[in-house]
Order: structure tokens, then sequence, then C-alpha cells
């Protein structure tokens, strides 16, 4: 019987774990954007961020900026979660979000989307 662990070993080791436990590149693809659309003017401070789940993610990584990521005064939400919606309560003002996917090997790049909080 030890011999047969150590073949299984030595083929472990020889191979590598890629070849046994594969995980599924998604890198090239795009999360799609359920709500809040871009340039969505709202009048509710608690929205639901909602996207399409995407095959292989492990989980989802969210951030809100404002007024937007490449001025940003505030990242007001960097989380991390497992399912595709997350709510929040907001500020009046102009924000940018973005979501990506990843798994244990991959991430997709984010997708992003403005939208406004008026009274």
């Amino acid at each position: 019987m030890s011999k047969y662990i150590l073949l299984l070993l030595f083929a472990v080791v020889a191979f590598g774990c890629d070849d046994i436990i594969e995980v599924e590149d998604i890198s090239n693809t795009t999360v799609i954007v359920l709500a809040p659309t871009n340039n969505a003017v709202l009048n509710n401070t608690t929205l639901t961020f909602s996207w399409e789940p995407i095959e292989s993610a492990e989980t989802y990584q969210i951030q809100i900026a404002t007024p937007t990521f490449d001025e940003a005064l505030q990242i007001v939400v960097d989380s991390t979660l497992a399912n595709t919606n997350f709510t929040t309560t907001l500020e009046n003002t102009n924000y940018e979000w973005r979501i990506r996917a990843k798994n244990s090997g991959y991430q997709t790049a984010y997708t992003t989307k403005s939208f406004s909080i008026e009274e």
C-alpha cells in the first residue's frame, strides 16, 4: 500500500496541483451591471447595487467613490461579497461605482458606472 501512496505523492509533485484542480480563467469576462445604470439620477439614498453572476466567480469586489475614482475625495465602500447585490445608504452627491469578479486564481477587470443622488 505504501508504494501507491509514494506513487501518488510523486505524481502530485511532478505535475503540480494546477493539473489536478483547475481554476477557470475569468479574466476576460465582463461583469454586467443591472443597477444602478450609468448616469442614473436617483432620489432615494438607500440603494441596492446589483449585477449578473459570473460562472466560476467565488466573490465580487464592489467599490464606491465620490465623485469619481480618478478624482476621489472618498472611497465610501470597498467590500468583498459572495452574492450579486449590495445595499447601502449614501448621501446626496455624485458617485462612481465599480464591480469585479474574483476566484482563487483570476479576477475580471472592473466594470465602472456613475450615478448621482439628488433630493
